[in-house]
């Protein structure tokens, strides 16, 4: 029956499952076992009639109901928290600086555009951005939350999803008008391909082949950059092809600046974009998780967060 059913701690779990992005992490952080984590969210789902989560042997995808529960189950578990602790009435707003550290063209093109409209919210707080492709060590740069893109390694950090995007591989109009369009990822060797000078954590592009099954290509050109934006710069001025994120390109691919190429090989694996932080999320100090909360609010259903 329904009153037997401890609705507060399914929520408690499914926002753990979401924010750990495994069922084995929630476990691990609510000291519970791994069977039980999937048990629980099976009887949730079969109560709901909805599937909330689609489960991987890596990772997890939210549903679009799943959005939604966890959205709102983050909302009530907030708000018990408040209770408990005596903030209900007369909450005072959050105030103090907020470090934050992100990727230059994931900053340039989604986040700066929403700084104004999250400090018009919370005046009291005052933001510290980083702007860098460098990933940074958040204890050393005194940051308190860094934006981060891709598959994250166990360092130890909390981690929050905030939306998806996918690679694309471009070149303007004029550089294939002089060195010709590649039809196959094998002649992206005779191509000037846009590389980085630093270490990334998936140097190859990824691509499929005409089989569909996944295969990467390492490129080589005569320019290495250290950012993003220049890559995209260099790229608008036809200088080679690059691999870029969808959301620093949309707006080009959409004005003609730039053209997909190889697009029919694209591989299409979405890339994930957390927010990652120190120390138990419950004791986040509340001008870091209002901060969090606004990225992934306004960013969930962006129109950069292209979905397949």
């Amino acid at each position: 029956m329904l009153r037997d059913v401890n609705r507060l701690h399914e929520m408690e779990v499914f926002v753990a499952i979401v924010e750990a992005g495994s069922f084995s992490e929630a476990a691990r952080r609510l000291d519970m076992s791994p069977s039980a984590v999937s048990k629980l969210t099976s009887r949730l789902e079969a109560r709901l009639g909805t599937r909330l989560v689609n489960r991987s042997t890596r990772s997890i995808e939210l549903t679009a109901e799943g959005e939604r529960f966890h959205r709102e189950s983050r909302c009530i578990l907030e708000q018990m928290t408040a209770l408990e602790d005596g903030l209900l009435h007369e909450m005072p707003r959050p105030t103090g600086d907020v470090r934050v550290n992100m990727n230059l063209p994931f900053g340039l093109q989604c986040v700066l555009d929403l700084l104004p409209g999250f400090l018009a919210c919370y005046p009291g707080i005052r933001l510290s951005v980083d702007l860098t492709d460098q990933v940074v060590d958040l204890v050393e740069h005194h940051a308190d939350v860094a934006i981060r893109i891709g598959p994250m390694r166990d360092s130890g950090l909390l981690q929050r999803k905030i939306m998806e995007t996918y690679f694309v591989t471009v070149a303007a109009p004029s550089y294939l008008e002089s060195h010709g369009t590649p039809e196959t990822v094998n002649e992206l060797e005779e191509h000037n391909c846009l590389t980085f000078a630093f270490r990334r954590q998936t140097p190859e592009w990824k691509f499929r082949d005409e089989t569909g099954q996944p295969r990467t290509f390492a490129p080589k050109g005569n320019i290495l950059l250290g950012d993003g934006e220049s890559m995209r710069r260099l790229t608008l001025a036809g200088t080679g092809i690059a691999q870029l994120s969808l959301f620093q390109v949309q707006e080009d691919l959409a004005a003609g600046k730039l053209v997909p190429v190889l697009k029919r090989f694209a591989a299409r694996e979405p890339q994930t974009v957390h927010a990652v932080f120190m120390g138990p999320n419950r004791y986040m100090p509340q001008r870091v998780r209002v901060f969090v909360d606004y990225l992934a609010a306004n960013l969930r259903d962006d129109r950069h967060a292209t979905k397949k």
